[in-house]
């Protein structure tokens, strides 16, 4: 079989999770079987529907990595949908109907209804296994406002006709279209294709992902830092699993791995908490130099205002924001917090958090003037953080850890939270250690 399948997002939002899982699924398997990846954009809510909307599907598609093969316009397919409507009206398979607007009762419309045969329709799901449905509660439903007006479950269908497809996947929220789908393929007389219903997405309280009450749109996730590969995996891994216990897969290694068979038919749980740890993976696998080029371009963008920006001092922070971030936003939020700071300028220290919690403002000051001592003995070329820790550490051994290294940290950085003082100094280099030091002594004594 030549394997043809699509998605179908409508501009009337940002394009958004949801559908960015549907068309993975769609893409790895056309991609797996050698098929054909079809776009269409469904455009005939023209009230709702928005430029912007439709170039952002673009845009984050390109962004995911998805090449769609073929692209199609439903409100360019009017006119088929229009030929066909009359062709099953004169073939008596839908009539016009004369009935009182919902919108105004006293005004009569005419609406298109389909001859509903009212039987039995099974399908077989690939991911459920058999549904049947009774058709004979939907009676003769409306197919078209008018003779020139198509509704949706009848554009669809003849656009997936004209189109080839073989295979629908989409959510379960579509289960309960398929059997008025069904009933229009068959007075139309096309084939039916294969269903593939994904598990819906749910939030970590269960309840159901929703656009108005969640964040949704990938466009957010994208400007948060997220890496593509990272939504990508992500995503697959929401309602399918990988054979073996391997979590970080590529694209090819997805595609190779793919069934639709394999897909959960329980809720998937949407955790952003997982999504950082996966990009956090991709992060730590980015190339030095591609990681320190971005990184550093968003360390300056969200310092130069604060502090007085210093490309040496900047580039000895990439090895400190590799271990410390999952997203490229993290830099923003922690610079913002003045994380970042005391790299580029001495702090401002308060008195009473130089000495360790456990200890004196006295025994501060004598640790101080000792480990200030023991800086001096090492040359400027190799005052690096193992020099640095292979000097103090016998010392602070000796008199307590906490009583020796809290003042020494607090005082190169002048936070309670910062990277060890061994890795501090090495990084501000023995004149500016020294000095921070000394700021600190002067301000105990």
């Amino acid at each position: 079989m030549n394997v043809q399948v699509r998605i179908a997002p409508s501009p009337t939002g940002y394009f958004h999770i949801g559908t960015a899982r549907t068309a993975l699924f769609n893409y790895l398997f056309a991609k797996k079987h050698g098929g054909t990846f079809v776009l269409r954009i469904e455009d005939t809510d023209k009230a709702r529907s928005k430029k912007e909307y439709e170039d952002d599907i673009y845009e984050e598609l390109h962004w995911l990595g998805f090449s769609f093969d073929e692209k199609y316009i439903q409100s360019q397919h009017v006119e088929k949908h229009k030929e066909l409507l009359h062709k099953l009206i004169d073939a008596d398979r839908a009539y016009v109907s004369k009935e009182p607007s919902k919108d105004d009762p006293a005004r009569v419309v005419e609406v298109v209804r389909l001859r509903n045969p009212g039987r039995m329709i099974t399908f077989t799901d690939v991911i459920r296994g058999e549904i049947t449905f009774d058709t004979t509660e939907l009676k003769d439903f409306v197919i078209a406002r008018s003779t020139h007006d198509p509704l949706y479950h009848f554009a669809v269908v003849v656009d997936d006709g004209e189109a080839g497809i073989t295979h629908i996947i989409r959510g379960e929220d579509h289960i309960s279209n398929t059997p008025r789908q069904i009933l229009i393929q068959e007075a139309l007389g096309l084939t039916r294709p294969v269903y593939a219903h994904l598990p819906l997405i749910l939030m970590p309280d269960k309840s159901k992902m929703s656009k108005r009450k969640h964040e949704t749109a990938i466009k957010d996730f994208r400007g948060k830092g997220y890496l593509p590969e990272a939504m990508i995996n992500f995503l697959a891994l929401l309602g399918w699993s990988p054979k073996g216990n391997v979590e970080v897969l590529s694209m090819d290694e997805l595609i190779a791995q793919f069934e639709l068979a394999d897909i959960h038919k329980a809720g998937a749980i949407f955790n952003e908490e997982k999504l950082r740890w996966f990009n956090r993976e991709y992060l730590l696998r980015m190339p030095e130099s591609d990681f320190a080029s971005r990184a550093l371009g968003i360390l300056k963008e969200s310092l130069e205002k604060r502090v007085s920006w210093d490309d040496d001092i900047a580039k000895k922070i990439v090895p400190l924001l590799r271990e410390r971030i999952a997203i490229w936003d993290d830099i923003r939020t922690q610079a913002e917090e003045g994380a970042f700071d005391y790299f580029f300028a001495q702090p401002d220290l308060e008195r009473a958090s130089i000495p360790d919690k456990k200890s004196t403002a006295a025994a501060a000051l004598e640790h101080l003037a000792a480990v200030h001592a023991m800086l001096e003995t090492i040359p400027e070329d190799s005052f690096i953080a193992e020099k640095v820790h292979e000097v103090l550490w016998p010392y602070a051994t000796e008199k307590g850890r906490g009583a020796v290294l809290w003042p020494l940290r607090y005082s190169l950085s002048g936070r309670e939270k910062s990277p060890d003082p061994f890795v501090l100094a090495g990084m501000l280099g023995k004149g500016e250690t020294l000095a921070r030091i000394t700021a600190a002594h002067d301000i105990l004594k």
